[in-house]
């Protein structure tokens, strides 16, 4: 399945806006640096180093948040930094983003060069929050404000000020998702917040760690705090491959229904792109965006025991009683092969009457219908697939739902399989 999101060639203007303020800050950053030089240039070769080799251990097109959180502890420890071996330090806020830029940039040369670069976004998150983070910490310290905090008091006003980085960038990170695919922001940030529980809140333990350790025995604290967490990148990243095997199997049993001729090649893909991105746009979680990704891909494999195939495999215009029948022989074949049992409740769910379904049924009802009318209705189909929809929202489909759909398909930044 291959599904893009943007806003028809031009980036919307808020996200324009976020991009060019993070370069600000990286051009006016470097330069001043590159014009008066470094102020500790041990720490900052030792930071730097560190930023780079998060970059290089970074991977590239997985669907984390953070694919690179090495490299954001680093830098959260960094921007954070009072003291080196029991020494002040004088760095300042410049200094910090101008070291990390240019570390991360560095470190995204290999990435670069086969093609699988990090992000504008990413990259614009990582100047901010660490900007953030720099403003927040350095000034007053360096002023002497916290000459007279030690000890706990110390410790907690370093993690008080990870986390509120850690809910900033979340904010910045749904904003920018919200500013390029028009997705609900409410849902973007909830998203956004439950990820800061996983991988997030490990960068920000580690970005506080290093930064006390390192006032208290210097550098050498860097490379031992830093293997816990390459430890749990590695952990996330197997986790992640367990996930896309997990998904490729779901979609390979799907298939079984187009191989033999049940239904058309791609149909189910089809669903399922659509689906997820109507579930986008009622504002569905993250969870549940999962489960209904899933089910869409499976909901005609009860098609498997009909004795003669329904034409082009259009299940919508049979009668109720046939519809209901195909949805619990799929539901029980996919309780069979070990999926979820959230996925078969929702294919065992989809024939009933839409006040009794649950949402993801719903959607998967309505997108299944709209798909085969308008594969049957020609050049003209999607028109007149949402016209018979809207007709049976008293009755089939739930009026929510087909708006939704029909704000998705107006706005066209979504790409679907081809029909086979």
């Amino acid at each position: 399945m291959s599904a893009g999101y943007g806003t028809g060639g031009r980036a919307p203007v808020t996200l324009t806006l976020v991009h060019a303020v993070a370069l600000l800050l990286a051009v006016v950053s470097l330069a001043v640096v590159l014009w008066h030089g470094l102020d500790e240039r041990g720490v900052a070769l030792a930071f730097g180093i560190l930023i780079a080799v998060g970059e290089l251990t970074r991977w590239s097109g997985a669907e984390e948040r953070e694919p690179a959180p090495l490299a954001a502890a680093g830098a959260l420890a960094y921007a954070l930094l009072g003291e080196n071996a029991g020494h002040r330090t004088d760095h300042g806020v410049l200094e910090i983003v101008a070291v990390v830029v240019a570390a991360a940039l560095i470190g995204c040369v290999p990435h670069v060069a086969r093609g699988r670069g990090p992000t504008a976004d990413h990259l614009t998150r990582r100047v901010l929050t660490v900007g953030f983070a720099a403003v927040c910490f350095q000034p007053l310290y360096n002023q002497g404000r916290l000459m007279g905090w030690g000890g706990p008091s110390y410790a907690l006003l370093l993690v008080s000020l990870l986390v509120l980085t850690a809910l900033c960038d979340a904010v910045l990170a749904a904003a920018m998702a919200h500013a390029r695919t028009r997705w609900p922001f409410g849902p973007l940030l909830r998203d956004e917040l439950r990820a800061t529980l996983g991988i997030g809140s490990a960068v920000c333990a580690t970005g506080a760690v290093m930064s006390l350790a390192v006032a208290v025995v210097g550098l050498w604290a860097l490379p031992v705090f830093s293997l816990p967490l390459l430890l749990t990148q590695l952990s996330v990243r197997r986790y992640a491959a367990v996930r896309v095997t997990y998904r490729q199997t779901i979609a390979s049993l799907a298939r079984a229904t187009e191989i033999a001729g049940y239904t058309p090649t791609g149909h189910a893909r089809r669903v399922a792109a659509l689906s997820r991105a109507v579930g986008r746009e009622l504002g569905l979680s993250e969870p549940d965006l999962t489960v209904l990704e899933y089910a869409a891909l499976m909901h005609d494999i009860g098609q498997l025991s009909l004795v003669d195939p329904v034409p082009a495999g259009a299940t919508s215009v049979l009668s109720a009683d046939e519809q209901r029948r195909i949805a619990l022989l799929g539901g029980a074949v996919v309780r069979q092969t070990g999926v979820d049992a959230e996925v078969a409740v929702v294919v065992e769910r989809q024939a009933d009457p839409y006040r009794e379904q649950p949402v993801t049924a719903r959607i998967v009802r309505a997108v299944n219908a709209y798909e085969e009318m308008a594969r049957e209705a020609g050049p003209g189909g999607p028109l007149t697939a949402l016209e018979k929809l809207r007709l049976a929202t008293a009755r089939d489909y739930q009026p929510e739902v087909v708006e939704s759909l029909a704000r998705v398909l107006l706005r066209g930044t979504l790409t679907l399989p081809q029909a086979g």
